[in-house]
Order: C-alpha cells, then sequence, then structure tokens
C-alpha cells in the first residue's frame, strides 16, 4: 500500500524586535503626515482677519487642532521608537534628536492652544472688542508654526540624518535628500524671518517640499524594508537571543 506524504505545516517566523522597532518608527513617520489637511481646515481662521467676529462653522478649526495633536505625539514617538537603535551610533546625538522631536511637538502644542483660544473668544461672541486678540493669536501660531513645524524639521534632519548616514542603516541616499532638504528649509525659514515672503507662499512651499521627501522615504523604507543588515543591527539581534535575555526585559 502507498504511503502518501502529509503536507508539512508553514512554521510563521516571528518578527524580531528590531524589525518591530523599524516598522513602529516608520508608520509613526506616516502618521505624521495626518496633517496635511489643515492647509485646507485652516485657510478661513489664519486669512480672515475678522474671522473672529464672524459667523459659520467651528469644526475644521477643531478638526484641525486634533490632527495636530496626533502629529505632535507621532512626531515624538519616532524618536522615541528610534533611541534604542540609533543610539548605539551615538548616544549624544540621538538624545539630541529625541530633545528636538519633543520641542517640535511642544510647539505644535502651544500654536494648537492659539487657535482653540481664537475659537473660544468666536464662541462666546466677543465681537469687534477682540480683534486686536484674535490677530494676535493667529500671529502666534504663524511663528510657532514656522519655530516648531518648520524650524527644528532642519534639526530633526541634520541630527536623525548624521544617525542613519553613519550607520548605513538606510539607504545613503535618504539622509542625503535630509540633508539638502535641511538646507533648503533653513533658508526658506530665514527668509520668511526677514519678511521676503509669506510663510504660506509658494516659495516656502517648493522649498519645503525636500524635507517633506526625506520623511516620507524614510517612513516607506522602514516599515517595507526595516533596517539593513549592519554591526548595529547584528549586536542588537545577538542580544536578544542570549540566554535570559527575554526573561530580564519581561521582569
Amino acid at each position: 500500500m502507498a504511503i502518501t506524504a502529509q503536507p508539512t505545516a508553514t512554521k510563521r517566523v516571528p518578527m524580531d524586535s528590531v524589525r518591530k522597532t523599524a516598522l513602529a518608527a516608520g508608520l509613526l513617520y506616516l502618521l505624521t503626515f495626518i496633517s496635511i489637511p489643515t492647509l485646507f481646515l485652516y485657510g478661513p481662521v489664519l486669512n480672515d482677519p475678522n474671522w473672529i467676529t464672524g459667523a459659520g462653522p467651528d469644526t475644521p478649526v477643531i478638526i484641525g487642532a486634533i490632527l495636530e495633536v496626533i502629529v505632535a505625539l507621532a512626531g515624538v514617538g519616532t524618536a522615541v521608537a528610534l533611541y534604542p537603535v540609533v543610539k548605539r551610533q551615538n548616544e549624544g546625538i540621538a538624545l539630541g534628536f529625541v530633545g528636538s522631536r519633543t520641542l517640535e511637538g511642544a510647539a505644535i502644542i502651544a500654536g494648537v492652544v492659539s487657535l482653540m483660544s481664537l475659537v473660544t473668544l468666536r464662541q462666546a461672541g466677543v465681537g469687534t472688542a477682540a480683534l486686536v486678540t484674535g490677530q494676535a493669536l493667529v500671529a502666534g501660531y504663524n511663528w510657532f508654526f514656522l519655530l516648531g513645524q518648520s524650524l527644528m524639521p532642519v534639526m530633526n534632519a541634520l541630527l536623525l540624518g548624521s544617525l542613519l548616514y553613519r550607520s548605513r542603516l538606510v539607504p545613503r541616499v535618504l539622509p542625503v535628500v535630509g540633508f539638502v532638504g535641511a538646507g533648503l528649509l533653513l533658508a526658506s525659514d530665514v527668509a520668511v524671518m526677514f519678511g521676503l515672503w509669506e510663510r504660506m507662499s509658494g516659495p516656502s512651499g517648493l522649498l519645503a517640499i525636500p524635507i517633506a521627501l526625506w520623511e516620507f522615504s524614510l517612513g516607506v523604507y522602514l516599515v517595507v524594508k526595516g533596517f539593513k543588515p549592519s554591526p548595529i543591527t547584528a549586536g542588537m539581534t545577538a542580544a536578544n537571543q542570549r540566554p535570559g535575555y527575554r526573561d530580564k526585559v519581561a521582569g
């Protein structure tokens, strides 16, 4: 009697901690792009100096504020997720990246507070007496945005880019894009500070594209590919496989 071979079940290989770290960081980077709709949601409040005295729904501003809070938390999350890996290249620079991301998140939250204060005054029906206050709150948001969501990404790209470039955890072309984007965005920020053009203008948007491309491509690469094999990842994998390591981490 012929004996038929039974199909063997395919054993699923569990995802190691290094891959999980890359996946988490990549997803958080992609989540930071959730604030793109605020360019349209905030349009009326930022462009109309009399918005505080007008009528109409406040929902777009509130939705935009929620999106920005998510971005602030996700931005800090990217630094926290990457820290255990990139600190093996240079702990001081890695800590600097965490600090710059945290400062960026704080500036985003401060900007949200400015706009939500404007919404509160409008809902209270303060009228024309609050025109100056409303314009001051909008100006505050614009400066928080410039220093937080525009200038700090320059620092982020330089700090994280240098770590990734030297460690070769990702293709070197990615941090190079970040370096180029950092230089262009810094030039744009300085131009805005000296009044050469507005924060919301064609030149500002054009010069911000490379830094956005750096962050988006980094997020996609980490999600799809993870970290490239390197002495850092090899060391982390070896540490994770040491006897008793998992028990020590769990405890």
